[in-house]
């Protein structure tokens, strides 16, 4: 039987992760101390590995594919083929950035005070570029943690992922620049991609991942309006589509459903039944597919 061979990314993602195939259908169990999870589909067999080197194993071809982030396929250099863009992470659903931060009262302003200045990271590649990009030559020194204090005594600058910058500025840093914007990819090597029954197998799981991600910030919404309401209600609908509207057993009432967003329905819901909708029911759901 043919299998495709996944990584899937130990650390600050893998619960985020495995959370996210369960959504899609998958339901993935990991052994303590054990690298090789199983899964659910015997067309699929699963490996942890760090997102830091998932694009390396990925591109090499010992992975068919992987879920890592951006940042680390830029960083490693890998030759891979991008299957889907997946924006999750450990805490939430927005891009994170790997910026330039300086001590708040450092002279360094922009790229090129950075000329001849010491920087920490675990980005060496990523930022080694950077500095080459901007014409400047600095010492680039691999961080192996607690980056965010290392400046003023240890490095002039760091360069250090974030998604709010409240660590940064809880350690007295300022950001000058972005070297990276970065999400989560799903990536495969490019033999795996051009392989027929890798390739569909690929493009299944990113369909169902990216519809479990979609429906992350929406919901459902089914009520009953009278006839002479019905226009009413409907103007105050953003839908992800038209609603769905049905006839009832009596002629005058209709049944109405539709999606969406999660952060208006307190607001909206109230709306809805002061504008004649009854019986409102509001639930979850667990994939969208656009």
């Amino acid at each position: 039987m043919p299998t495709l061979n996944l990584g899937l990314p130990k650390g600050s993602l893998q619960d985020s992760t495995v959370s996210m195939f369960a959504r899609a259908g998958y339901n993935i169990s990991i052994k303590d101390r054990s690298y090789y999870p199983s899964i659910d589909d015997k067309e699929i067999s699963c490996c942890l590995i760090r997102a830091q080197e998932m694009a390396r194993y990925v591109g090499e071809g010992l992975l068919d594919c992987g879920l890592t982030g951006y940042d680390w396929v830029v960083e490693s250099g890998a030759d891979v083929v991008e299957i889907a863009e997946l924006v999750y992470g450990k805490t939430g659903l927005n891009p994170l950035r790997w910026v330039v931060a300086v001590p708040a009262d450092s002279n360094i302003k922009c790229a090129k005070d950075l000329e001849g200045k010491r920087i920490a990271t675990e980005a060496v590649g990523m930022t080694k570029r950077y500095l080459e990009r901007n014409g400047v030559h600095a010492n680039v020194e691999f961080s192996w943690g607690a980056t965010e204090v290392k400046p003023p005594h240890l490095a002039d600058a760091i360069v250090e992922i974030t998604e709010t910058g409240s660590s940064l500025k809880a350690n007295n840093l300022v950001i000058i620049d972005t070297v990276c914007t970065t999400t989560t990819r799903f990536i495969a090597n490019k033999a795996a991609a051009a392989d027929p029954f890798k390739r569909a197998k690929m493009e299944k799981l990113a369909l169902l991942l990216k519809a479990v991600l979609a429906a992350e910030n929406l919901v459902g919404l089914m009520m009953n309006v009278p006839k002479a309401k019905l226009e009413a209600v409907q103007a105050m609908l953003p839908a992800l589509q038209r609603p769905t509207i049905a006839h009832l057993s009596d002629p005058e009432w209709f049944s109405l459903t539709t999606v969406i967003d999660k952060h208006v329905a307190r607001d909206l819901i109230p709306q809805l039944k002061l504008a004649g909708a009854e019986g409102l029911v509001e639930y979850s759901l667990n994939k969208v597919v656009e």
